[in-house]
């Protein structure tokens, strides 16, 4: 078989520009996205965004394809090689990331709501959600030598406490 995913790298946030060009093009591209939730402003908006920064996948066939058009097409960058052999993606990679459900991105929670530490140091505690700290921190009360504290934590280590 002939046809493989390979990898394609784009200019600074023209993914998807880099994606439509190339499929305009009657290339097979794919990009994949997922959902995160960013402060902006003070306020938590959902925003939309490359799972893979600058870079996306696109099928071609290593004895038909014309594969010149792919560099001077709007939005990419150039085709990622190795050397001078272009960087083929094993088909299984592709197929778990296309079948895979949307990542569980941390969210920010409420004030006052309980959250358990499922990494890092304090993992398996429990404590209160009291308020974000930057773009991917947050201020959690917990009790610790019986006294309470609060600890600046990345959101990536918490999630809600089952109660």
């Amino acid at each position: 078989m002939y046809v493989q995913w390979f990898v394609v790298h784009t200019k600074p946030r023209q993914e998807q520009r880099a994606l439509e060009n190339l499929q305009r093009q009657g290339f097979e591209a794919w990009l994949p996205m997922l959902t995160v939730e960013k402060l902006r402003r003070g306020r938590i908006d959902k925003v939309v965004e490359p799972m893979f920064s600058r870079y996306l996948f696109i099928q071609l066939d290593k004895i038909t394809s014309n594969w010149s058009p792919i560099r001077s097409t709007l939005g990419v960058s150039k085709l990622v090689t190795f050397g001078n052999q272009p960087a083929a993606v094993p088909p299984e990679i592709v197929d778990a990331l296309r079948t895979a459900p949307t990542p569980h991105l941390p969210g920010y929670f409420s004030a006052g709501d309980a959250v358990r530490f499922v990494d890092g140091p304090l993992l398996g505690l429990e404590g209160l959600f009291e308020a974000p700290d930057g773009e991917a921190r947050a201020m959690i009360f917990i009790n610790l030598l019986s006294r309470p504290q609060v600890v600046s934590v990345d959101l990536k280590q918490l999630a809600p406490a089952r109660r």
